[in-house]
């Protein structure tokens, strides 16, 4: 009878441990806290690691594009950047950039030269490329609003969410009913992404059909956010009022990191890639974590 009430309390305690895991427990370092890495700067966005671990971030009215290198060194890789905000790493670990006044997407070549991705759609220029994904297969998904750049009118007729071809010859208007898409992020099965208004405050789903198409739009959860990441548990970043919302696949928030100042995007990072850095206003903030990005 010991011997079975002991595998029983054993099985409670191995249930306990693996619900909590699925609910989000223990996502945050022990004793871990906030910390500022660097303030003094205009307004910050775009944070992204490479695989040599060093943070790239924009500093957006500042015009400049940032490296916080894995030897704890800063330097500014790009100025001027055309007050680039969003960055992602294509597939070969390039570095992909909204720029949002030159109203384009280029890549970041080895030589450390600029391509162009994207710069129009129908004949007439972009908006203002705000943020991106790259999807396994090579497609890059991403958001068009107009907020402070360039002056002067929107160009296309609607702020839209855009799908570039993986052999990156044509861009498709897939969503142009949402106001304001912002922050855009998709899952590693490249099956599923998120994407962010910041005009309706709700963060939406979608499915991600074959072909590149996006299908059974639902609300993911009612809160507004610019950037968003993943981890590695499928669960969702997102920045906004007071800090960062952590919320599990099924849209719940389970877990709630103040911030200092309110943060404009976030991404994984540091040695082992469990560092969360959050890109807040005029600083870049870090917190230990005991989880990473989704791949």
């Amino acid at each position: 009878m010991m011997r079975k009430a002991r595998f029983l309390s054993l099985s409670l305690l191995l249930f306990v441990f693996e619900q909590a895991l699925a609910q989000g427990g223990g996502l945050i370092a022990d004793g871990a806290e906030v910390v500022e890495i660097r303030g003094g700067f205009g307004f910050l966005e775009g944070p992204v690691t490479d695989a040599a671990g060093d943070l790239y971030f924009t500093d957006i009215p500042n015009d400049q594009i940032w490296r916080y290198g894995a030897d704890g060194e800063f330097e500014v890789v790009i100025e001027p950047s055309n007050n680039a905000n969003g960055l992602a790493l294509d597939l070969d670990g390039s570095l992909l950039i909204c720029e949002q006044n030159a109203q384009r997407i280029t890549r970041r070549e080895a030589d450390g030269s600029l391509s162009v991705v994207a710069d129009s759609y129908n004949g007439a220029p972009l908006n203002s490329p705000n943020d991106l994904w790259v999807h396994p297969d090579g497609s890059i998904y991403f958001t068009d609003p107009r907020y402070n750049w360039p002056d002067g009118p929107p160009s296309q007729p609607g702020e839209y969410v855009y799908r570039i071809s993986p052999d990156r010859q044509s861009v498709e208007a897939l969503v142009t009913d949402i106001p304001k898409p912002n922050g855009i992020v998709g899952t590693e099965d490249g099956n599923t992404l998120y994407l962010a208004s910041t005009e309706t405050n709700t963060i939406y789903r979608f499915d991600i059909a074959a072909g590149g198409s996006l299908e059974n739009r639902g609300n993911f959860a009612d809160q507004g956010s610019d950037g968003m990441t993943l981890d590695e548990r499928g669960n969702v970043y997102l920045t906004w009022l007071g800090g960062v919302s952590i919320r599990n696949p099924d849209g719940e928030e389970i877990e709630f990191i103040e911030t200092p100042q309110m943060p404009a995007n976030v991404g994984f990072g540091g040695s082992d890639g469990r560092t969360l850095y959050m890109t807040a206003r005029t600083s870049l903030y870090a917190i230990e974590m005991n989880v990473e990005a989704s791949r």
